[in-house]
């Protein structure tokens, strides 16, 4: 193992960082038992001469727990359900995905 992998398990086990989820491939089925941690930053957007801030979602996973994220997944925390709606990134060291989501219901 790495050191960067060895700290971002670490991170990933702090519990004032991490939650445990339930990440559905295809947005079905029983899902698998996760750690992600959620962000919730707001996004500058351009709209001609103006601007405007726009809440975003963004869930971080380990590629070693969700090898292949892609839109249409989705993940159950603490009891609220989020839709992946973009193609996910990766860092760059291979070890997290970055997904963009939006809450369902």
């Amino acid at each position: 193992m790495t050191a960067f992998a060895a700290a971002i398990d670490t991170l990933f086990g702090d519990p004032a960082l991490a939650r445990d989820a339930l990440w559905r491939l295809g947005g079905t089925g029983d899902g698998t038992t996760v750690r992600v941690i959620p962000k919730r930053p707001d996004q500058v957007v351009g709209f001609g001469d103006s601007r405007a801030v726009v809440p975003t979602v963004l869930i971080d996973v380990r590629r070693v727990d969700v090898p292949n994220p892609a839109s249409g997944d989705s993940v159950e925390i603490e009891g609220e359900i989020f839709a992946v709606i973009a193609t996910p990134t990766i860092d760059a060291e291979r070890l997290i995905w970055t997904c963009e989501a939006s809450p369902q219901g």
